[in-house]
């Protein structure tokens, strides 16, 4: 949905945010994630420094769960009637969108939310979130805060003494997601800050700790699997698998050989479990079903994810303009998206089915216009190419067309990203953050001159 131009809430100036009432799943897939990710009905002001949430009646619809939900904001103050006006059409829209038999008896009967709060608890409870779940993740978030903002190390440590409970899996998965977001949003102080924080909170923490072991672990179960290389063959993983030192180090091995662990490779160790006796056998017997364990559970995610990405695939081509609905939903394609996306051109073909082939190759050719690289992406390679700045300087006036504002924000977002990540680059990759940074300077320094006439 394009932007729209309203009034900043605060200060009364134009600016640009998108305003949406109707989030319909079954017919934009992408509908869920803009409400809960607060990337619809959201305002940023750059006059003023307002930002905050618009009060905007909302119309959600899921046809597989059953819901029609709505919310009208109370600071609108509008009576029940005029609030029907508002959202009748939308509901009406939705019905009329689904086919006679999927018109069930819960779309004449909506379901009314006071709060917003309510209205998203519903939402995210349907997926089996509850509000205590929903707590939990507001206290780790609250905790990341006072972290952040903490006057010193030590106050820092007595926190992570005081809230141990909270530092769990889900506590570092969101505390990297916001490090990814500071680091993405050229944040470079705070990316500073939770760079020095996130080791401080692995050394002290326990499942920091224990989470250092694991990653310890897969980087001793792939040195020794890189270590035998081509030589590599089913006995001699059953060896490295046998003498891993614990039960971390044999997980870590299937997660990286899972597909060396088939029939034959269970075959070759039920046949040493059967040449042994005593201990060993009972060893070996003890490693079998514990990697069968590990196996299955693999598996088991493998599956999930795949079925997940072909209905992602599914709901796609159930649009009526698929194109439009797979710009709409870049962020959902992942690895295995593109792999069941293979797989399913493969079918359609081999099958002859012209009408689905088409339909996937819709979605083929958005992902090769957004995979293409940015306007003038060639040009800055020649730049980077460029033997001194006198041939820097030199190409920039013979390309001077090309250097356009787009152009600089191209480059100017490659440099926020190298300086977000500058800590962890190689000295190779040092080198060319440093060589982008000088071309950046002499465009910047062009641009200006130009500008200036």
């Amino acid at each position: 949905m394009p932007q729209t131009q309203i009034n900043c809430p605060q200060c009364r100036q134009p600016i640009a945010a998108r305003v949406e009432q109707l989030f319909d799943v079954s017919a934009d897939p992408g509908a869920k994630q803009r409400l809960l990710g607060g990337v619809s009905n959201y305002a940023r002001c750059p006059a003023c420094g307002y930002e905050g949430a618009l009060a905007t009646p909302i119309v959600y619809h899921d046809a597989d769960k059953e819901l029609l939900l709505t919310y009208f904001p109370p600071e609108l103050h509008l009576p029940v009637d005029e609030q029907e006006k508002v959202v009748g059409p939308l509901i009406t829209q939705v019905t009329n969108r689904l086919p006679p038999e999927k018109r069930k008896a819960y779309l004449f009967s909506p379901q009314t939310f006071l709060t917003y709060q309510s209205l998203i608890e519903r939402i995210l409870g349907a997926d089996g979130i509850t509000p205590e779940m929903i707590k939990a993740q507001q206290e780790r978030v609250a905790l990341v805060e006072r972290l952040v903002s903490a006057s010193s190390e030590d106050v820092r440590k007595e926190l992570i003494k005081q809230e141990a409970e909270l530092l769990d899996e889900q506590f570092f998965a969101l505390f990297g997601q916001l490090l990814q977001a500071a680091a993405a949003s050229g944040q470079e102080q705070v990316v500073q800050q939770m760079s020095a924080l996130e080791k401080q909170l692995m050394d002290e923490s326990e499942f920091g700790r224990k989470l250092q072991a694991s990653v310890a672990e897969l980087e001793a179960a792939a040195k020794s699997l890189q270590d035998l290389g081509e030589g590599l063959t089913r006995e001699k993983l059953l060896d490295l698998v046998i003498e891993a030192p614990n039960e971390e180090r044999q997980q870590a091995l299937v997660s990286m050989a899972r597909q060396g662990m088939d029939y034959v490779f269970f075959q070759t160790l039920t046949e040493r479990i059967d040449a042994a006796q005593g201990d060993e056998k009972q060893k070996l017997e003890e490693l079998r079903e514990r990697l069968l364990d590990y196996v299955n559970e693999i598996d088991r995610q493998i599956e999930a994810r795949l079925k997940e990405a072909q209905g992602f695939i599914e709901s796609l081509l159930a649009q009526e303009d698929i194109k439009k609905a797979t710009r709409e939903n870049l962020p959902g394609f992942t690895e295995d998206t593109v792999r069941i996306l293979n797989s399913m051109l493969r079918q359609a073909a081999d099958k002859q089915d012209t009408e689905q082939l088409n339909k996937l190759q819709q979605i083929v050719e958005v992902l090769k216009e957004v995979s293409a690289p940015p306007p003038g992406y060639a040009f800055l390679e020649q730049l980077l190419e460029a033997p001194d700045d006198a041939a820097v300087e030199k190409m920039l006036q013979e390309h001077e067309q090309e250097i356009t504002p787009e152009f600089m924000q191209t480059l100017s977002g490659i440099v926020a990203q190298s300086e977000a990540q500058s800590g962890e680059l190689s000295p190779k990759d040092q080198a060319m953050f440093e060589r982008i940074q000088a071309v950046y300077r002499a465009a910047l320094k062009f641009s200006m001159k130009k500008n200036l006439g």
